[in-house]
């Protein structure tokens, strides 16, 4: 018997005395953590699923119009999800693909009509895209496939590292087709006399962007797979 409290005392001590491991160390092996960085590069909507190409094809024409339609769509899973995480216990499964698209449309509507009250110009230059954030499957795919089946938090950070991959796939398309399209960026002319290429301006200009892109992102991770969507 006092054997064991010996041991056990100086386990404890032991454990007392050892050197706490700092939080920038513990933080990539947490859970949250892990599911944040897959969710922006290996789940990325855009680059990797091939997901909802409407906005990413519309609404990437100028740099500051591609990162708000990331933004918007990234609040709106977020706030879809933490939801759908709170509620998973009491949504019947019958109809829970129904319940989480009145979720969504929730989010979505209160999004849309903070654009038009508080950033008209910019609500006006995204046009119909802010609303069918609603039917983008990635956004229900989260609520269905992560959030449904976990806690609030983590659900937060799932939704935030697909939204935050989203945001920057929208930004970077942006970015090239304003360059070439129209010589500036994020609305500050850089070059004067730009011959302007119209065809960045376009949807059909997207495609050859996103094409680009999916490229280097392939090239860079060999062994991602790439998939299809809507």
């Amino acid at each position: 018997m006092a054997a064991e409290v010996k041991t056990a005392v100086l386990s404890t001590v032991q454990q007392a005395s050892a050197p706490a491991i700092p939080v920038a160390q513990r933080l990539p092996q947490t859970k949250g953590w892990k599911e944040l960085v897959r969710d922006i590069w290996d789940d990325n909507p855009t680059f990797r699923m091939i997901l909802a190409m409407c906005p990413t094809m519309g609404a990437t024409n100028m740099a500051i119009n591609g990162m708000a339609q990331g933004l918007a769509t990234l609040i709106a899973t977020v706030a879809s999800s933490v939801t759908v995480a709170a509620l998973r216990t009491i949504i019947p499964a019958e109809v829970r693909l129904p319940a989480y698209m009145i979720i969504i449309a929730f989010w979505v509507t209160i999004v849309d009509i903070f654009l038009r009250a508080y950033l008209p110009p910019l609500s006006a230059a995204l046009g119909p895209y802010v609303p069918l954030i609603i039917t983008n499957c990635f956004v229900l795919g989260r609520a269905e496939a992560f959030a449904s089946q976990n806690s609030p938090g983590l659900s937060a950070l799932d939704a935030l590292g697909v939204g935050l991959g989203f945001t920057m796939s929208l930004t970077l398309l942006g970015i090239v087709r304003e360059l070439l399209g129209f010589g500036s960026l994020f609305g500050i002319q850089l070059f004067s006399g730009w011959t302007p290429w119209v065809i960045m301006i376009i949807p059909a200009g997207a495609f050859l962007v996103v094409g680009l892109y999916v490229g280097i992102v392939k090239h860079f991770s060999p062994g991602g797979q790439i998939g299809g969507g809507a």
